[in-house]
């Protein structure tokens, strides 16, 4: 009989391409939105991805090779609470806004690929919006402009 042995490259390779896969399999999937965005030179259109449940806030945007200008996600919370996130999994430059319960926009920050440095909100805030690094600028969006939250 006939014994086979994975060397250690081996086992690692498979050990990590089963992970891997399992977790491929699990990956959520989210219902898409066209948002408004209410800025001082007019109105903003981008369609967004809905993050409603606690699986799909925790996955984001991990795992996503890329993001058009125009589209992003939106973090939708139950209450008011300061939010954190980070950039685990995401090799994608963003930019986050926080967003009050009322869809003001009160703060926008840059986050890196793959920096799992916490990025938190000042403020209790009700939403968050992730869009490619420095889109709000390009789109003329800022602070204190408003989302259109009917629908949502």
């Amino acid at each position: 009989m006939r014994s086979f042995r994975l060397n250690p490259f081996q086992l690692f390779f498979f050990t990590f391409f089963f992970f891997f896969l399992s977790s491929c399999s699990s990956l959520e999937t989210f219902e898409k939105h066209e948002l408004a965005i209410d800025t001082a030179q007019g109105r903003v259109y981008l369609t967004v991805e809905l993050a409603r449940t606690d699986a799909q806030r925790e996955q984001g945007l991990m795992f996503r090779e890329e993001l058009n200008d125009g589209e992003g996600m939106l973090f939708i919370f139950d209450r008011d609470q300061i939010l954190s996130f980070w950039m685990k999994n995401t090799v994608i430059p963003l930019s986050i806004a926080y967003i009050s319960h009322d869809g003001r926009i009160l703060e926008i920050y840059d986050m890196e690929p793959l920096d799992l440095t916490p990025v938190r909100s000042s403020r209790s805030v009700r939403y968050a919006l992730e869009v490619p690094q420095n889109w709000f600028s390009r789109a003329g969006i800022a602070i204190g402009d408003r989302l259109v939250l009917e629908g949502l």
